[in-house]
């Protein structure tokens, strides 16, 4: 299925009118940190904690830089900085989710929000894009609208050109890569959540920490979230399974257990290491990247024969 959605994309990018080769305000819309050996199938993923905003963004918003930022899984890919280090790849989105959401389909646009009718075919009914978090986000997380004008059609093609199709591309060859020389592929999906986001789900809960989705068991083995889970209660944290955080685009497209690829969400809650109005790290972020950093450690020593697909394992 991403391999499908990859190339129809591409050919409706093709087709557009635009130049291909056109130069883009963002030359470098991702990043991988690779390690020195390829030692485990993990792959970690940062899609939301992008922190350059590209000119056009700027010229178009009616929001101050600050307001903008109220959508980014703010130094999500500094917690999970160490996963080279430990043999495993981090992927990274250079650009901000206000610019474009990569845990997006690429045809949850909204064609309200542009000038002209749009050259890729747009789901406009979709939840996601009604509320305004479409591939192209309207409003950003605290609901103010992003733009003070329509943008044009043209502005839609380009960006999914210069900023989500790079991303899904590298991810898919790195789960490839994975599969080829492990025989499976474990994606880590890594972002965080607003404070609000962990208030507990019951009265007299403790408040939630973090959020393990995994499409109620669909987009990877039940070991991986049991792993995590695990390991996080024993540094008492509170960790809750798919609610009010199933997982998104990413897990629900990549995650196919029984093909070998594995996909697991992971929401931490940002009052751990962020104060949220001043979007700058508070003392708990070290405490916090130590924590990620022995997790990161033992993810990467998972036992690859409990996730390979039933027909193979027999």
């Amino acid at each position: 299925m991403a391999k499908s959605f990859l190339k129809n994309l591409a050919n409706d990018l093709r087709n557009s009118g635009g130049n291909p080769s056109q130069t883009h305000p963002i030359d470098r819309p991702i990043e991988i940190v690779k390690p020195a050996n390829l030692t485990t199938p993990v792959i970690f993923a940062s899609p939301h904690s992008g922190r350059y905003y590209p000119q056009d963004l700027i010229d178009a918003t009616r929001l101050d830089h600050h307001a903008l930022r109220q959508s980014e899984d703010s130094y999500v890919d500094l917690l999970f900085g160490s996963a080279s280090h430990y043999g495993a790849p981090l992927l990274k989105a250079l650009f901000p989710r206000a610019y474009v959401d990569v845990n997006r389909s690429p045809d949850e646009l909204d064609p309200r929000m542009f000038t002209s009718p749009l050259s890729i075919q747009a789901d406009s009914r979709s939840n996601r894009v009604m509320a305004g978090l479409g591939v192209i986000p309207r409003i950003v997380a605290d609901g103010q609208n992003i733009y003070s004008r329509k943008l044009s059609a043209q502005t839609a093609t380009a960006r999914l050109k210069a900023c989500y199709l790079p991303y899904h591309q590298a991810l898919k060859e790195l789960i490839e890569t994975a599969k080829a020389k492990f025989g499976v592929a474990v994606v880590i999906d890594c972002h965080s959540m607003p404070s609000l986001g962990g208030v507990p789900l019951r009265h007299g809960e403790p408040k939630i920490d973090f959020v393990l989705g995994d499409r109620f068991g669909v987009s990877c083995a039940s070991c991986l979230p049991s792993m995590i889970e695990t390991f996080l209660t024993r540094k008492d944290y509170h960790v809750v399974r798919n609610a009010p955080y199933a997982g998104g685009y990413v897990a629900s497209t990549y995650g196919r257990p029984m093909r070998g690829v594995h996909v697991l969400q992971i929401e931490m809650n940002r009052a751990l290491y962020l104060d949220e109005s001043r979007i700058t790290r508070t003392a708990g972020f070290d405490q916090l990247r130590q924590v990620i950093d022995e997790l990161v450690m033992e993810l990467v020593t998972i036992d690859v024969g409990a996730l390979l697909p039933m027909q193979a394992a027999e």
